[in-house]
């Protein structure tokens, strides 16, 4: 049995997780533990408070009860909002109060992004104009070409958690460019593992989502590899080997 802990803040998008559990296998078990999300406001200030070393850690205190093997703090926003090395930061120290190897959302869309070979990517977020400028640099920073990106403005996490197959679908096509290797669409709230498949299918070529690559970034770090074609070409491809 392998166990992955997850930290979620606040309760929008938590449906993923069991679905996607379900989807993994009986020998793979999810832990989520939601932490303090504060102020529900997608505002730079906001996020940063939500993500901040004493609100991890004090989810960690009750995820460590369950046994998990890894962390991976599922907020995307929540991570890149501190920028690169602030992110990296964050991540170290989740794993030093954690006792065990750490991640968060965001750089799992980088390695996700690498996995499938994708440089070139088109961003769809649920985010206001200045936060989604923040992601689409952070990826950058992580080596990939963001050639495309789509905000939506919503303002709160709750918002994003009433969203349903067709608002996601919409947004993928819109941020979708023709150039793109894959399309991103972040935001932990965002309900997509149902959607997978369909996502795929409408664009023709691979989407990364918040939860699905949370979730691929806890199996990662756990040295694990599962093929489940629902949740997508992430989960069904051969490693990529990198030079």
């Amino acid at each position: 049995m392998t166990a992955l802990g997850f930290l979620h803040p606040g309760r929008p998008g938590e449906d993923d997780y069991p679905r996607i559990e379900q989807l993994l296998g009986s020998d793979i078990r999810v832990d989520l533990v939601h932490t303090d999300i504060g102020e529900d406001a997608l505002r730079v200030d906001a996020l940063r408070e939500m993500g901040s070393p004493e609100r991890l850690a004090a989810g960690m205190e009750r995820l460590r009860l369950t046994g998990a093997e890894t962390v991976v703090w599922a907020s995307t926003s929540g991570s890149f909002v501190h920028g690169w090395d602030g992110a990296q930061e964050q991540v170290r120290s989740l794993a030093m109060v954690a006792g065990m190897p750490a991640s968060s959302t965001s750089f799992a869309f980088v390695h996700a992004a690498r996995e499938i070979g994708a440089r070139r990517v088109a961003v769809g977020t649920t985010y206001p104009e200045e936060v989604a400028a923040l992601f689409a640099d952070f990826l950058r920073t992580g080596g990939l070409e963001v050639v495309a990106t789509r905000s939506s403005g919503i303002v709160t996490a709750d918002e994003v958690g009433t969203w349903g197959e067709e608002e996601v679908l919409t947004l993928a096509r819109a941020a979708d460019a023709a150039d793109a290797q894959a399309v991103l669409l972040p935001d932990t709230a965002l309900h997509t593992a149902a959607h997978l498949g369909l996502l795929e299918k409408a664009l023709s070529k691979p989407v990364l989502t918040a939860n699905q690559v949370t979730v691929w970034e806890g199996l990662r770090l756990a040295d694990r590899r599962v093929n489940a074609p629902e949740l997508g070409t992430l989960f069904t491809r051969e490693p990529i080997v990198q030079v």
